[in-house]
């Protein structure tokens, strides 16, 4: 069974409060992935927040406030950590907060942290990501010019990236019948 739980968008600043901000953070700490949908179409009856289509620019930003909210885990915990290793001589702390060291100048260098050993932090860039391209229906199959420049963007990800026409499978879910469906 797969539960997909639709979170609003993320802004700008999400990681300082904007926006849906923590409670947005909070919803993607309890996923076990994240599909990350990104517009990649032209319309000029669909006004984008940013005031035009940059996929790029999209995911960068939700990369960024990930990390950011990971970085602000990781320095909570390097606290807790540092005191315990501090006072009581504890060797796994000690390591622990070798560990969160090197998570803390990772994510200070803009990098996420797709390693097994954080999984036990809940880190929000530890978790794999489907990349899906909302074209318009000229491009379903083929793609277009933002679908080719999200495929190059993640490339050394390790994610998939899926196109989709979601206006059209809206158009199909409306229909009463499967033969209906079937024939649109």
């Amino acid at each position: 069974v797969v539960e997909i739980v639709d979170i609003a968008g993320l802004v700008k600043g999400a990681s300082k409060g904007e926006g849906l901000g923590n409670k947005f953070l909070s919803n993607i700490r309890e996923t076990d992935a994240i599909i990350h949908v990104l517009r990649c179409f032209d319309d000029n009856n669909i006004v984008h927040v940013d005031g035009n289509v940059d996929p790029i620019r999209d995911k960068e930003t939700i990369d960024t406030e990930l990390q950011l909210k990971d970085l602000e885990t990781v320095e909570n915990r390097l606290a807790k950590e540092e005191k315990k290793a501090q006072t009581g001589g504890d060797a796994k702390a000690k390591r622990l907060v070798e560990v969160l060291h090197l998570y803390k100048d990772a994510l200070v260098q803009g990098k996420s942290l797709q390693q097994e050993a954080a999984r036990e932090l809940m880190l929000l860039t530890n978790k794999p990501i489907l990349y899906v391209c909302n074209v318009d229906e000229a491009s379903v199959v083929t793609g277009n010019k933002y679908v080719d420049a999200v495929r190059e963007a993640v490339k050394d990800e390790g994610a998939e990236v899926l196109v989709i026409g979601a206006a059209i499978e809206a158009d199909i879910a409306e229909l009463d019948t499967y033969e209906e469906k079937q024939l649109f």
